[in-house]
């Protein structure tokens, strides 16, 4: 299997790895868009080999946030109590649209398009939503408040499955909006933790739809791998207030890009 990997796959892997440990933004916002647009995959194989790609990746940070204690496992649950079934039902429609044809094909691009936007929204604004959520007087009841996360989650499983995006920056904000009073770190490892089951159900659906490509997710993980350390090692030195906004510019023009061609 390992002459069959592709070292350009892996170069992009390692790019896409740095990036993501020096900004936090999921590897879906960059590898989907690179694979469909620079590699000419169709976006069915895109997206479901990349939901592998992350469920990999993001147990290791799993495991990480755990032993820190950084991961709210009944928040988690919540998550997965909506986003599971969703996935489920949207793995179902791609079934039913032939996943490698072209009405499928059309739907993930706009998904994609639509969740890069959505994820540079929230890398320009998250700041600003913050303010105003402490500004806000009242508070959602428990009740609500879990309801709420439900349907996050269900959102999430909905645009998880059809771009192998929302599961980074959209959530993270989303649950720092509701949870106000948790640090960030603990959203965070939460956000990851629930990414895993999350990807891992989503990408084995596209495994038994037939598109995800093998060679390529091996491909991708030896380059994405250290890319991440590395990443990671150097997020310290590079100011985060030029890297994410420019990042976001980023983003906007391939999700509207992506839009454009659906």
């Amino acid at each position: 299997m390992l002459n069959g990997l592709n070292p350009l796959y892996s170069l992009s892997g390692l790019g896409v790895g740095i990036l993501v440990g020096l900004t936090g933004v999921g590897g879906g916002s960059l590898m989907t868009p690179l694979l469909i647009l620079a590699f000419g995959f169709h976006p069915a194989t895109a997206v479901g080999t990349d939901l592998l790609y992350a469920a990999v990746t993001k147990s290791g940070g799993t495991v990480v946030h755990g032993m820190n204690r950084n991961v709210d496992w009944r928040l988690a649950g919540w998550l997965a109590l909506g986003s599971v079934p969703a996935t489920g039902a949207t793995l179902a429609l791609l079934f039913h649209l032939g996943v490698t044809g072209k009405q499928a094909g059309g739907l993930m691009s706009a998904g994609l398009g639509v969740a890069l936007l959505l994820t540079a929204l929230a890398i320009f604004y998250r700041g600003r939503l913050l303010r105003w959520a402490e500004s806000r007087p009242r508070r959602l009841s428990r009740d609500a408040t879990i309801r709420t996360t439900i349907w996050l989650g269900a959102i999430m499983g909905l645009l998880v499955s059809v771009s192998s995006v929302g599961a980074g920056a959209i959530g993270v904000t989303a649950l720092l909006l509701l949870y106000p009073g948790l640090p960030t770190a603990r959203i965070v490892g939460t956000d990851i933790a629930h990414a895993v089951p999350l990807t891992l159900v989503a990408g084995i659906g596209h495994w038994m739809l037939g598109s995800v490509d093998w060679l390529l997710l091996v491909s991708l993980l030896v380059g994405s791998l250290p890319g991440i350390a590395i990443g990671s090692a150097l997020a310290v030195r590079v100011p985060e207030a030029v890297l994410r906004p420019l990042l976001a510019t980023v983003l906007v023009v391939i999700g509207g890009k992506l839009l454009l061609s659906a």
